[in-house]
């Protein structure tokens, strides 16, 4: 048995700040996936990722009896799936901010709820709200907390515009410019990052009033200043704006920035060769940047592997 393929994602805009309402832009990114195999015979690490999931069908077992309204599965079929030997093939990296738990929670879904809300039906309002919902209280085991964003990603594969916590929707982003110089690219940090514990060390930061201030006035405001350029194509006020942003993470978020690279992060900033930003919870992982001239950050960044994902 093979699964489909469900793809990573990455949260363009709205890391830490949709926690506090900020607006926020999520895309697939069809570069790294995953699905669900059965296989007898087992490697080490699939039969970690099979042992992983037996713990995950115990917490959606209790998941259903504590939200029996939320949503239910078939647990017979998937405890007898993962006995036959069940585990999740993904190339999705494991704490570099692409979503590899979004991806696994939207193919158990897919394949094990009862009434699922489908891709092919309307998807209203309410039914993209329920379905975070899920994904979120789904998502909750390997995090701690989550948005229920990056599944949510990954099963519907559209981009997905959050215009607050009860406001979301499937949206259409502007084509990619195949002549321009402008890019998103992701930088590889050569570490893993760990989610819940930066998680946890914003929500204790977040009782200091001084930080509530600068993430309302200044780090909420200029994330959606920059979803609102995106999304209308307005690259010149866009990279204003990703340059503010850059700029208040370094000041805010040092300890979410591999201390490695405080120096280069600040050296974009100086030149406006590149500007860097949190990639999911940061740590490690994936750093995005943004770029007017792929070129001059390619030199700029010569030692580090760039990913091109978005061109302008």
């Amino acid at each position: 048995m093979k699964g489909p393929l469900f793809y990573s994602k990455i949260l363009l805009f709205g890391e830490y700040g949709i926690i506090k309402d900020s607006k926020g832009l999520s895309i697939p990114y069809n570069f790294y996936n995953g699905a669900l195999k059965i296989d007898s015979n087992l490697s080490e690490a699939q039969q970690k990722s099979n042992n992983n999931l037996k713990r995950f069908a115990d917490y959606l077992g209790e998941l259903q009896i504590k939200f029996p309204n939320l949503v239910q599965f078939d647990l017979e079929e998937l405890t007898k799936d993962i006995e036959g030997g069940m585990y999740f093939d993904s190339s999705i990296p494991q704490g570099y901010g692409v979503g590899s738990s979004g991806a696994l929670v939207a193919a158990i879904y897919d394949k094990y709820a009862l009434n699922k809300i489908t891709v092919l039906e309307n998807l209203s309002r309410e039914k993209l709200l329920k379905l975070k919902k899920i994904f979120g209280e789904m998502e909750s085991f390997f995090h701690g907390k989550s948005s229920g964003l990056d599944p949510l990603n990954s099963y519907l594969s559209l981009p997905i515009l959050i215009n607050s916590k009860d406001n979301i929707e499937a949206a259409g982003i502007p084509s990619q410019s195949k002549e321009g110089k402008g890019a998103v690219f992701l930088l590889d940090s050569g570490m893993v990052g760990e989610t819940a514990p930066l998680v946890n060390l914003f929500m204790e930061n977040l009782k200091q009033e001084g930080f509530r201030k600068m993430l309302k006035d200044k780090f909420v405001k200029h994330t959606d200043a920059c979803v609102e350029d995106f999304m209308k194509g307005d690259v010149k006020s866009l990279f204003s704006n990703i340059k503010q942003l850059s700029h208040v993470v370094l000041d805010n978020f040092k300890p979410m920035i591999p201390k490695q690279f405080h120096k280069l992060w600040k050296e974009g900033i100086d030149t406006g060769h590149y500007y860097l930003k949190l990639c999911g919870s940061g740590g490690g992982g994936y750093i995005l940047g943004f770029t007017e001239d792929i070129d001059k950050a390619r030199t700029a960044l010569k030692n580090h592997n760039l990913e091109v994902v978005y061109t302008f």
